[in-house]
């Protein structure tokens, strides 16, 4: 939202400056949102020149590599390293993806203890990440530097660790747990395909290496993201089911 603040103080936008940004994932270090179109009502402008004052305040940005307006006035930023979200994840702490203070009804049932329960999923993404965090430390693998998560199935999982604030947003507003739940699964979904094809713990007599270290951060970040969200159905993640 600074683009936007100082938009604003520049005179460029009149329309009050909103408390976040919805943001949704497209790919490794590809996201969206449709902020324009949201203030361009209140500019009384059309969406796409609203888009086009933000993307002037975010050219040149660090870490961004590229901002572009498309389709009515969607904002569409490609960052420069797509890993640094986990980081941020990490850095954010408590406060990732969780409004303070707030706890929506909702929730899954706890059984069956199955895939077929999506409460489940997002127990044992939960629990299997947690468990990484342990096992890593055991073997003596750090927190790692992000930029070496280069699958692509790591870039759909952090496009929805991004995302995560923004459905936090929507099930505060709409005062309806659903939206939150439903991207829960969604980024349950994406860890149980990155822990079980993109291991963050060496195999057999294999090293410990930066990419190890990466995943760690990556799990880290996920175990992060996926308390806070939990803790805002009133759910207390478990490291073991």
């Amino acid at each position: 939202m600074a683009a936007v603040r100082d938009a604003v103080d520049a005179g460029e936008l009149a329309a009050p400056v909103p408390a976040e940004a919805p943001l949704s994932g497209f790919g490794v270090g590809e996201y969206g949102t449709p902020v324009a179109l949201r203030l361009a009502a209140r500019e009384r402008r059309p969406a796409a020149e609203v888009a086009k004052t933000i993307a002037g305040r975010l050219v040149g940005r660090p870490g961004l590599r590229d901002v572009r307006v498309t389709g009515p006035g969607f904002l569409t930023i490609t960052v420069e390293e797509p890993g640094a979200l986990a980081a941020g994840v990490i850095a954010a702490g408590a406060s990732y993806g969780r409004v303070e203070g707030t706890v929506l009804e909702g929730g899954w049932p706890d059984r069956p203890r199955t895939f077929d329960n999506p409460g489940f999923s997002v127990r044992y993404a939960y629990a299997r990440a947690a468990a990484v965090q342990r096992r890593a430390e055991d073997l003596g693998i750090p927190l790692g530097d992000p930029r070496f998560l280069q699958e692509p199935r790591e870039g759909v999982l952090l496009a929805l660790l991004a995302e995560l604030p923004s459905r936090v947003e929507q099930a505060v507003r709409e005062r309806d747990a659903v939206p939150l739940e439903r991207h829960l699964e969604r980024v349950a979904d994406a860890y149980h395909r990155v822990f079980e094809q993109c291991s963050a713990l060496p195999a057999g007599d294999e090293k410990p290496g930066a990419v190890h270290a990466a995943r760690r951060t990556l799990a880290e970040a996920v175990r992060i993201a996926l308390t806070n969200a939990l803790n805002m159905i009133g759910e207390s993640p478990r490291e073991r089911i």
